[in-house]
Parts: C-alpha cells; structure tokens; sequence
C-alpha cells in the first residue's frame, strides 16, 4: 500500500498496491474523513475496476452512507453526477492514462471540490495506516444506481453554437471518451479509431501527451477531410488535438481558443497554467477576458477559479476547466468549443493557430536531478534577481523579452523547465541551455 497516496489521486498497480482490501479500507476511510452521507462512485473500463468499485462501495456503505452508483463513465461524467445530484462527495475509480495494470480512486467533496494531498489524500492514508476508521453503522447505507450520460449530455448541449456540421477524427483509445463523445455524437460527423470500450487499452497507451500515441490520429486526418483530430486520455478528462493538415496542436494554444468561445458568451476571468505561452495571456485580453495565471495540477486551478468566480481555465497537460461543469474537467465541453470556433469563423484550424505560434518555446524539459532540488532553485533566483521573480509554483522569471518557470516533480527526482522567448529562436535556445547548465551543474 506504500506510494499509492499521491499528490492528486491514490493510484497503484492493480493486486500489487492495489486490492479489494485497500478499496474497502478507503471507502470506510473516506467516510471517517468526510462525514458525507452521499456518495457518487462511478468506473473506468479497466476489468479489475469492477471489484473494486464493489469493495469501495462496501466500504462506504458500512460506515452509513449511501451510494449512488453511476457505474461506466468518464471522470467528467462523475463531476457532473457529483454536482447535480447533490451529493455530499464522489469517488472515480481510475488510473487515467497510466497502463492497463493501474488502477486508483480520485476524490472528492460536495460539488466536485476536489480532496488532494494536502487537504485529505494524507488523512485519509493515516486513519488506514492506524485503522481509526469511526465505527460501522448500525445499519448499512443504501445503494442506488442512475444512468448521469442522459442528463450529462441535456446540460452540454445548449453550449453547441455550429455555423455548419462539423468533421472530426476521434481516437477513443479503447477508453471513456466513447462516453464522453456521445454528448455531441449526433451533432457531428465523425471518423472514430479504437472505439470499443476496452480496459486493456490494446491498440495504444490513452495518453495523448505522448505524441508517438496520435500517429494513427494524423495518419487518418492526413488521409482524409476533417476540420480537426481530437484525442482522449483513459477516463476521458483530458484531450489533445490536431489541425486538419495533422499537425499536433500544443495544448496551451488550445486554451486561448476555447477562452475566445467561452468569452463570446460572457466576459470573466480565464486562467492560464504558469508554463503556457503568454501568447495565450494576450488573446484572453483581447477577446475581453481578465486573464490570471494558475499554478499547476486541478486542485489548485480548481481552487483558484472558485476564488475568481472564473469562467474557464486550460492546463498545459490538456485538461481543460469549466465553471458550468462544476469547476471541473468536461473534454466533450473544450471539443464543442473548438467546433463553435471554427464553424462559425470560416477558417481552417491551422489558420486560426497560426497567429499563435508567434513566440518560441522550449517546451517541457525534465532534468534527473540528484542533489537537492531547493538548492537548484535558490541558485536560480539568486543567478536572476535582477529579472521580476515569484514563486506562485516553483521559480519563475521574468524579462521584458523572455521568461521561464522551474518546478520539482511531487513524485520523481525531476525538475522541469518551461521556457520562452518572445524575441527570437536564437534567444530562446541560448537562455534555455543557461538555466539547463545551472539545473545540471
């Protein structure tokens, strides 16, 4: 059970970590932490999902709560159920893009509040380290089960806006997005890869953060006539796309584009994640959004836009945000918004990224470290002091023509750097590989 309790999630291997015995410890631990009275648990497709879920949901219902089950459903799925049903919490059983042998449980509150590390994941490991669950229930709490894809796809609707019928390549992956995609199935026509549900994922890992997984995605928009490729990950609360030529879209320029639909309807605050392009800041301003960056990982956006109130917020990793989900993930809402963008703009997607791609990034660069890596940062701001330095996650820097970020990984000896140069290539690649000198002295 060691290292199963993560940052964001709990998540290990399958009968290693991982067991029916762990799932039961946890749903009597998260009611002891919690107190909730009623709880959305929904799955993934993974075959030992289905055991778990049944230990879980015992767990749980020892303690006396009640259980809605929602069985098969995407993570947003799950937000959503949380939120509309009115449920003190929810639990998904998934392991997202990580290999068919994982497998693990996200968490949380009342309208999708999510629990992570520091506001219970450890609380919740220490009582089933000490076995100080509260005791059982006279009476064990009841367990109903409601099919949300109805309802799920009723409140997405009405943020459809095409200008014509859009053309989509999607790449399943064998995951949850073949759920999640139903919401807008019959208002699109659509070319699908890896349809069929299938928790082994066969065909290729659901990671769509790993380019070499969108070559069978490319390769079918190379060959055919679509508006854009889209891509999910295993639970379906990440998507990643290409434009109409297949050429791989970084996902923080996706961000600015779904900001410019979002903001078509109404005016607020965006957040952008610290390591994206600030070519991304400059569209939201000027499509008369409020832009604020967030730091990185959903329990800090998360919490970051129910401060603001705001409307939207896109991460590097391809998670996008939304107010009108419960401030949570809706991949099927981020694809509706890139189909309102270029129905009604009359361009191709590659034309309406091109502007974009104006300033150059070095992209994410992970360096294994081995001496401390506080002290990596301390040379860092002490080697830039003179450039505009905070540290909303990690060090960032910023100058008048280029800036960067660097951050520790929460589970590896990793430290990843993300910069730009709003001047020129040239810059960018001499001021990166001075910051990697210092990261790797």
């Amino acid at each position: 059970m060691s290292g199963i309790f993560k940052a964001y999630d709990i998540r290990g291997i399958y009968g290693q970590d991982l067991t029916e015995a762990v799932a039961y410890d946890i749903g009597r631990a998260y009611i002891t932490f919690t107190g909730a009275k009623r709880v959305v648990v929904g799955r993934d497709c993974r075959p030992h999902s289905v055991p778990l879920q049944e230990a879980l949901t015992r767990g749980i219902r020892e303690q006396g709560a009640d259980v809605i089950d929602i069985g098969l459903c995407s993570t947003p799925m799950n937000y959503y159920a949380n939120g509309s049903l009115k449920a003190d919490g929810s639990i998904m059983i998934t392991a997202s893009h990580n290999p068919a042998e994982w497998n693990g449980f996200k968490l949380c509150r009342a309208d999708a509040v999510p629990i992570s590390g520091a506001t219970g994941i450890a609380d919740i490991e220490r009582i089933i380290t000490e076995q100080a669950f509260a005791p059982k229930a006279a009476a064990p709490g009841t367990l109903s089960t409601t099919d949300i894809l109805p309802a799920y796809a009723a409140h997405i609707r009405p943020f459809m806006q095409f200008a014509r019928r859009p053309k989509l390549a999607i790449d399943y992956a064998n995951g949850m997005g073949i759920l999640e995609a139903k919401t807008f199935a019959d208002a699109v026509d659509q070319t699908a890869l890896y349809g069929d549900i299938d928790g082994s994922f066969p065909n290729h890992e659901a990671n769509p953060l790993h380019h070499a997984t969108l070559a069978a995605l490319q390769k079918t928009v190379r060959e055919g006539s679509f508006d854009f490729g889209v891509a999910f990950d295993g639970d379906a609360d990440r998507a990643g796309f290409i434009d109409e030529t297949g050429a791989i879209i970084p996902m923080d320029l996706i961000t600015a584009l779904i900001a410019q639909d979002v903001l078509s309807r109404e005016k607020g605050v965006i957040f952008y994640d610290l390591r994206s392009s600030r070519v991304v800041k400059e569209v939201i301003e000027a499509a008369g959004g409020i832009a604020m960056m967030s730091r990185v990982g959903h329990a800090f956006i998360k919490a970051q836009m129910r401060e603001h109130n705001a409307l939207f917020a896109g991460e590097l990793s391809g998670h996008y945000y939304f107010r009108d989900n419960y401030v949570a993930e809706s991949s099927a809402m981020a694809v509706i918004a890139l189909c309102n963008i270029v129905t009604k703009s009359g361009k191709r997607l590659s034309e309406l990224i091109a502007p974009l791609r104006k300033y150059a990034c070095s992209g994410e660069i992970n360096t294994k470290v081995t001496r401390d890596p506080k002290e990596i940062l301390a040379a860092l701001k002490a080697k830039y002091a003179d450039g505009h330095v905070f540290e909303l996650d990690g060090v960032s820097v910023e100058y008048p023509t280029w800036w960067f970020n660097v951050r520790c990984s929460n589970t590896e000896p990793l430290v990843r750097l993300n910069l730009e140069s709003t001047k020129s290539r040239e810059e960018m690649e001499a001021r990166r590989d001075e910051v990697l000198a210092i990261i790797r002295q």
